[in-house]
């Protein structure tokens, strides 16, 4: 078949017709794709009305697509409060983001090997929307009375991990998981500095300048009577915190030793999994 000069002429050629067709989008993915936005954007649950103001939505619209996304797995709404927050879909998709971060696949490489050493669980934790929470877990020789796994999410003041992120991780990130934690005064209220906490408070801003000096921190029969901890963070080639090594144990078992075997362990680990870090890039 022979085109003709019209098929051949600047706007009818297939090219232009394939970019076209491929900017077509579903309108209701997209607007469903807002009210994920906002929550991910909020970081806390979020009540129909508010979500739906922050998505730009009619509150009766909203909540159609969030039952939608609600039984897709996106979307999880809280039978107490009524608040929409992101489902165990959505989650998953997140770790699914985070395995395919270099730092933790390297991180992941390491761990097994280091709680075989040491005898020990070690976690791998990583900034999260409500707080530093668990992306691996590898079980150590001795068995924990303690539910920890996959998605828990570490509290910043009560936790050897969570005080590391507070010491080295990025200050608005920290601020923002402190905010969902209920920690620190929400900035868009002023004025009600009451609640003092450990993201603002002088006596804790020194702890954070020991844990910075030392480069671990200890958490010795808390959260959990009986469960012990080491972390320390783990850096990119820009010395940024990227995620978090902690070894968890019961306590008399596990040495807390700032100098122990355990924090040495857990220091060399680091040092290797940063020297690979800067070796892949």
């Amino acid at each position: 078949m022979v085109k003709s000069a019209a098929d051949e002429s600047p706007g009818h050629t297939t090219a232009d017709a394939s970019v076209e067709k491929k900017q077509r989008g579903i309108q209701s993915v997209e607007v469903g794709g807002r009210l994920l936005e906002a929550l991910a954007r909020h970081r806390v649950p979020l009540g129909l009305t508010e979500l739906a103001g922050e998505a730009q939505l009619p509150s009766a619209q909203a909540h159609t697509y969030l039952v939608s996304l609600t039984r897709l797995g996106l979307v999880k709404r809280d039978a107490l409060t009524g608040n929409y927050e992101l489902g165990p879909l959505s989650l998953r998709l997140g770790l699914m983001h985070i395995e395919q971060q270099p730092v933790y696949r390297i991180a992941a490489s390491y761990a097994p090997a280091l709680a075989e050493r040491i005898g020990f669980s070690v976690a791998i934790c990583v900034a999260g929307a409500q707080g530093p929470t668990i992306v691996r877990y590898e079980r150590g020789g001795f068995p924990l009375h303690v539910n920890l796994h996959i998605g828990t999410v570490m509290s910043l003041e009560a936790t050897s991990t969570g005080r590391i992120f507070c010491a080295f991780y990025a200050r608005e990130q920290v601020g923002q998981m402190a905010r969902s934690q209920a920690l620190a005064p929400d900035a868009s209220s002023p004025g009600d500095n009451s609640a003092r906490t450990p993201v603002v408070d002088a006596q804790w801003s020194k702890r954070f300048d020991a844990i910075r000096a030392r480069g671990i921190e200890r958490g010795i029969d808390v959260p959990s009577p009986g469960i012990s901890s080491l972390s320390v963070p783990v850096f990119d080639a820009q010395q940024r915190m990227q995620l978090a090594l902690t070894a968890i144990g019961s306590s008399g078992s596990i040495d807390v030793g700032w100098d122990g075997e355990v924090a040495r362990q857990l220091i060399e680990t680091t040092r290797q999994i940063t020297e690979a870090l800067v070796a892949s890039n």
